[in-house]
């Protein structure tokens, strides 16, 4: 075929290509609205043949850490554990794949994208991600930048939140028992009283500390009676409110840390105190120096008279700040000795003993001070919850299992001492169920170690979701891999282990029916 005829063909439609895209949106209003990035990049799609496939957003999401992503993570299991069908992901720009930090973070989990074969876009940048060193050079700048950009927005919110507070405005925290958030307008208008996790809707609004239900104030004006009059401490002035039904700001019976956040609360005088913990940029909370504190005296209507005010403060320092960090060791020390054990409770209740929180304050927080004495951490409230919910699943799944292999016309039984099910009198079969662990890296693991010692054919592990409320999957191996496998479970064990992954035990429930034809036949 001559040139001339070449040229009179209609061009070649060009490939289509999969693609995903992935939004982000913190607080930024508008401009970076889910929306608008959407439009963005429909038209970048339109342009560049793609075909949009997937969609993976983090509505109202900080873009510091990658923990509380769920799209961000969601976006990473499903490109390393090959669930991704595209070939690219588009992002509107590198502002919104994150402000880490580090850079050397965001480029990390645009790596591991890379390395599975997928490839990241940024349809809004004035550059072609194409590895070259021009464009190399100017993501890193653009990472310098969004990160740079969360640090100056950080310090000048921090610093309109001061001079807010030296103003006398509420700007953060609890308000405390007795008192109430009122939110006025531009003129100082009050305009209604803020319930508990509602916030100002206009910028020109303010909200400021006002007095609150009478019996609250009642109560405030009884634990500074107790402590200043009839001395009684903290402990003893939190079992008194609970003796009557007297609850707390937050409707739960009281505790001694409670009572004391009462006494050390100067809002109950008229003043404004913020700034004395610090969390800047989704960092761990410090806790600062009384220098550093921002005040506004007499910037409330006081419920409590300076006098009882000041007697109350006399009298805590006369009983705690005597205490070197030595000292307060010491007794921190003995009363491990004496209970085995340390909960905040039992340090509360404990007499001549500061108090938890000011064992937190002191040392970093409780952990930091059971470390100092060689004491174990107690086990977190959180984590008995979740393990008292997985033994459920897993309960159930067994349940389900031993119907399954009924009605597929074999028989299977349990046995009570160790929960090990034995199909058609032959095959055993050992069930656990392991809690997601989801590393910073987004890299999930499963962890189960004690059922690996336990006599059976057949190992069945129960995988969960990050989140612990979805079973994500079944891995079923032959028991003698499992016994001779050491450390954790990832997600690509299988192969290595001989293992098979499972959407759900139906393959079991198979073998188990070809095993009782056989044994009938």
């Amino acid at each position: 075929m001559d040139k001339v005829a070449a040229a009179r063909e209609p061009p070649k439609e060009r490939r289509r290509v999969r693609a995903a895209q992935y939004v982000r949106m913190s607080t930024e209003h508008q401009t970076y609205s889910l929306e608008n990035q959407k439009d963005a990049i429909r038209s970048y799609a339109e342009v560049m043949a793609y075909d949009i496939v997937a969609t993976y957003e983090d509505p109202g999401r900080s873009g510091l850490h990658i923990q509380g992503r769920p799209g961000l993570k969601k976006l990473l299991f499903d490109i390393e554990h090959g669930l991704a069908d595209y070939e690219t992901v588009v992002v509107y720009d590198v502002s919104r794949w994150g402000r880490f930090q580090s850079v050397d973070e965001s480029a990390s989990y645009e790596y591991r994208c890379q390395m599975a074969g997928v490839r990241i876009e940024f349809c809004a940048e004035q550059f072609a991600n194409d590895g070259t060193v021009g464009s190399d050079v100017l993501k890193a700048i653009k990472r310098s930048m969004a990160a740079e950009y969360s640090r100056m927005l950080s310090q000048r919110v921090f610093l309109g939140q001061v001079r807010m507070a030296r103003m006398g405005f509420h700007v953060g925290g609890m308000q405390g028992l007795g008192l109430r958030r009122l939110m006025v307008d531009q003129f100082g208008q009050p305009k209604l009283i803020l319930a508990r996790y509602e916030h100002k809707n206009f910028q020109t609004d303010r909200v400021i500390i006002v007095p609150g239900p009478p019996e609250e104030i009642a109560t405030v004006r009884l634990i500074f009676r107790l402590f200043v009059r009839s001395r009684k401490n903290e402990p003893q002035i939190a079992k008194y409110l609970n003796a009557r039904g007297i609850l707390n700001d937050f409707g739960r019976p009281w505790k001694a840390y409670g009572v004391r956040r009462v006494l050390t609360n100067e809002k109950y005088i008229g003043n404004n105190v913020w700034n004395r913990r610090c969390t800047k940029l989704k960092t761990k909370a410090v806790y600062n120096p009384p220098d550093q504190w921002v005040r506004a005296d007499n910037a409330f209507e006081p419920i409590i008279s300076r006098e009882l005010f000041d007697k109350a403060q006399q009298m805590l320092k006369a009983l705690y700040l005597h205490m070197s960090d030595d000292e307060m060791l010491s007794a921190l020390r003995k009363l491990y000795k004496r209970h085995g054990k340390l909960s905040s409770d039992i340090i509360n209740a404990a007499p001549g003993c500061p108090s938890a929180y000011r064992y937190s304050a002191h040392f970093g927080g409780l952990l930091g001070a059971y470390k100092l004495i060689g004491c174990l951490p107690p086990r977190k409230f959180h984590f008995i919850e979740i393990d008292r919910r997985l033994t459920a699943i897993r309960h159930r799944v067994m349940e389900d299992l031993l119907v399954a292999v009924d009605k597929a016309g074999g028989r299977a039984s349990q046995a009570p001492e160790t929960e090990i099910i034995r199909i058609n009198g032959e095959l055993t079969v050992a069930l656990a169920i392991a809690r997601c662990r989801v590393s910073h890296c987004a890299y999930p693991r499963w962890s189960s170690r004690a059922v690996r010692e336990a006599m059976a054919d057949i190992f069945v592990l129960i995988r969960m979701q990050p989140g612990n409320l979805i079973i994500r999957d079944y891995l079923i191996a032959p028991m003698h891999e499992i016994v001779g496998f050491k450390g954790d479970f990832h997600v690509n064990n299988g192969m290595k282990l001989d293992a098979f992954l499972f959407r759900s035990l139906d393959p079991l429930v198979a073998l188990a029916e070809r095993a009782f034809v056989g044994n009938a036949a």
